[in-house]
């Protein structure tokens, strides 16, 4: 099992003005994964969201984080600058993914910016703010997480071998 975080970003949210729901429907969705060993709402503010991720990444070690929110045109939407700011490496298929299944409900879709990548050893996925978007989002690449992260942290066999 998995160690999971999950990151909602979201000035009102962090202000107490709107109630989270995103964060906690991420929770109940991985549960097959591991366990969500740290959840928080910050602001959309770049240089924090980066230190978040780093910290989650390289001292607590988790293996895999969500963020919620972030992903849009929004001025003070941030959070892909912020992913690939700390990320070593870009896994393009699951945003890709993420993005058609989208498409398949709304042409909103396309106006999603978010980013999937490997920091170290740890998964990072942006998903959208909106509890649907997420839910529809994460049966989208849920499928795909648990190979993955076997892959990742080194207990699965190679790709081709599986």
């Amino acid at each position: 099992m998995y160690k999971i975080a999950i990151v909602t970003v979201s000035d009102k949210g962090a202000r107490g003005e709107r109630v989270d729901e995103s964060g906690p429907a991420i929770s109940q969705m991985v549960k097959s994964l591991g366990e969500v060993v740290s959840y928080q709402i910050v602001p959309d503010e770049v240089d924090l969201i980066k230190g978040l991720l780093i910290k989650l990444c390289d001292e607590e070690k988790v293996d895999l984080i969500f963020t919620t929110g972030g992903t849009g045109l929004s001025p003070r939407d941030y959070t892909p600058e912020a992913t690939l700011a700390v990320i070593d490496r870009e896994v393009p298929g699951l945003a890709e993914v993420m993005r058609m299944e989208s498409l398949k409900k709304t042409n909103r879709a396309m106006l999603s910016r978010a980013v999937a990548g490997v920091r170290k050893q740890t998964l990072i996925v942006n998903l959208p703010g909106s509890v649907k978007a997420v839910r529809e989002n994460l049966e989208a690449i849920m499928p795909a997480l648990p190979h993955g992260l076997d892959i990742l942290s080194g207990q699965g066999s190679e790709c081709g071998l599986s």
